[in-house]
């Protein structure tokens, strides 16, 4: 099958009906924002015909574009509202933020590298979106959401991958695990390595 003999807008419907639905995202505003968004152009030309499968596209230099399912799910359970301020942490943020943006008042985007460097000024963030899986979440990056600050995305514990929602709790970010699924995992959020006897 070439790019050019693909209906992206009739994939983009087969994604939501056998893909999302199927796995229990259903809200209509996430829907939306999923049909609305072209997924084949955040893709490189040579990747745009599995754009609308159920697993990760391969982008450049290691980084990959979770499943749609991934981002279905997260939206449905961070429930953006208008008056969000949004911090999306993502090696690869276009699609996420497209997906986001008219939801929101504002949202900004960082690169795993780019969170792990402490704010240079205090920061207000009411939502953070992480588009992929952390083993852990650096204070840095804590320090950037408001106290009573959200979030929302890729979590590893115990080698296993789960999509999870979170809290401000004083100075932590405490998670609450929501399904398990395979998530693109950010390497820059791996625990330390130690020995152990």
């Amino acid at each position: 099958m070439t790019e050019t003999s693909i209906d992206f807008a009739s994939a983009r419907e087969a994604m939501i009906n056998s893909q999302l639905r199927t796995s229990g995202v259903n809200a209509g505003w996430v829907l939306a924002r999923m049909r609305d968004v072209p997924r084949e152009t955040f893709v490189p030309a040579s990747a745009r015909v599995a754009a609308y499968g159920d697993r990760a596209v391969r982008l450049e230099d290691e980084r990959f574009l979770a499943a749609p399912v991934f981002y279905g799910t997260l939206l449905q359970e961070a429930r953006p509202v208008a008056s969000d301020r949004v911090l999306i942490v993502s090696c690869a943020p276009d699609y996420l933020a497209e997906l986001v943006r008219p939801l929101v008042a504002e949202l900004r985007t960082l690169t795993p590298e780019e969170a792990l460097q402490p704010p240079e000024s205090s920061q207000d963030a009411t939502l953070l979106l992480i588009d992929g899986a952390a083993e852990e979440v650096p204070a840095a990056l804590v320090a950037r959401l408001a106290p009573d600050g959200r979030a929302a995305g890729g979590i590893i514990r115990s080698g296993v991958q789960r999509l999870a929602t979170g809290r401000v709790v004083g100075d932590e970010l405490v998670w609450q695990a929501v399904i398990e699924m395979g998530i693109p995992r950010l390497t820059a959020f791996d625990a330390p390595r130690s020995w152990r006897f």
